[in-house]
């Protein structure tokens, strides 16, 4: 099947999902029900998205720093403004296919910055790992500091389903998926081995070496407080950003600092599920938001325009960072 073509039918599959999810979330709604969530929509104060945004651009800014950071001990120093395009022409490839963006702006920042690709690759995948332990710690400050209302929540939407699932699942067939498993590492072992000195072989280690260098950078870094600062600096500035999004309506304008970590916690799963969170993260945050008495349109509303603001951010900043790129080669070209 031709690249294109592949990447067509998997950008449409999700973005499928997204619109069946939409769909399946308006379906049991009244007809009175749809035009408040539209009035909800069309009647917010959208004056707090201004900071929002402003407090955007400088998370995003601050994991282009930190990425920066994991390149130094490889002997590689970027300039920020090159990171920041990466991470921002990655967001935008992700609004279309889930993790393109990872492979696009380790291209990029190849393609202007000489670095070889499968240590980029390395250091995203170290990034993205500290990224999900973030988000672990998150989801357990959210439970364990509103027990009463995320615990039960957890406890009966996530933990209990998940655990029954385990419960119950065949022990054979485990057996079985763990034996295929472990039979394909050791095929791919012996053809390694037999083939060793095949040009294939020898650019696989080279790539999985180059990998490796880069996920073990984290650990030889010389400014790994620097490192620890920026990743706490961006989970803030994530936290500031969906807290001013509060005062976009008088149904959400009381909500604290423990229902934006809920809606944190719970929104960001939404935007694994689906490209940039379509669908899925309304839903979430319209469920989270009923467990402090929020309505159901209010709280649907609500997620829609979060999930538009942040959106259109990211296309703004997309766009930006590719004319950037785009202005940067015709001026090298004319300086050469």
């Amino acid at each position: 099947m031709p690249k294109l073509l592949k990447n067509i039918l998997q950008s449409a599959f999700f973005l499928g999902i997204g619109v069946l999810l939409i769909w399946w979330a308006l379906r049991p709604l009244t007809p009175e029900q749809r035009t408040d969530i539209k009035n909800a929509i069309f009647n917010a104060n959208y004056w707090p998205i201004i900071p929002a945004f402003i407090i955007g651009v400088f998370s995003h800014l601050s994991r282009a720093i930190r990425w920066k950071l994991l390149m130094q001990p490889l002997g590689y120093k970027p300039r920020t403004s090159s990171t920041f395009y990466a991470v921002m022409i990655g967001y935008l490839a992700n609004l279309a296919v889930p993790r393109l963006g990872e492979i696009a702006r380790c291209g990029i920042l190849a393609r202007y910055e000489k670095i070889p690709a499968d240590k980029l690759i390395g250091t995203m995948i170290a990034e993205r790992a500290v990224d999900l332990i973030c988000l672990i710690i998150v989801m357990f400050v959210s439970v364990l500091v509103q027990i009463d209302i995320i615990g039960a929540f957890f406890s009966t939407k996530i933990w209990t389903p998940l655990s029954n699932s385990i419960m119950n699942a065949n022990g054979a067939q485990l057996v079985f998926k763990l034996g295929i498993a472990a039979v394909v590492i050791f095929v791919i072992y012996l053809l390694l081995k037999r083939f060793a000195r095949s040009k294939a072989a020898i650019k696989l280690k080279a790539l999985l070496r180059g990998v490796m260098e880069g996920i073990l950078s984290i650990g030889r870094m010389k400014n790994k407080w620097l490192f620890l600062l920026h990743t706490l600096l961006i989970w803030v500035l994530y936290f500031s950003m969906l807290y001013a999004g509060f005062f976009c309506m008088e149904e959400t304008n009381d909500l604290g600092p423990k229902a934006c970590l809920a809606l944190l916690s719970f929104g960001s799963i939404a935007m694994i599920i689906t490209p940039g969170g379509i669908g899925a993260y309304p839903i979430l945050v319209q469920q989270t938001l009923l467990l402090y008495n929020i309505n159901e349109t209010s709280g649907y509303a609500f997620g829609w325009i979060v999930w538009g603001a942040q959106t259109l951010l990211t296309f703004v900043l997309g766009i930006y960072s590719l004319l950037g790129l785009t202005l940067r080669k015709k001026q090298e070209t004319v300086t050469a």
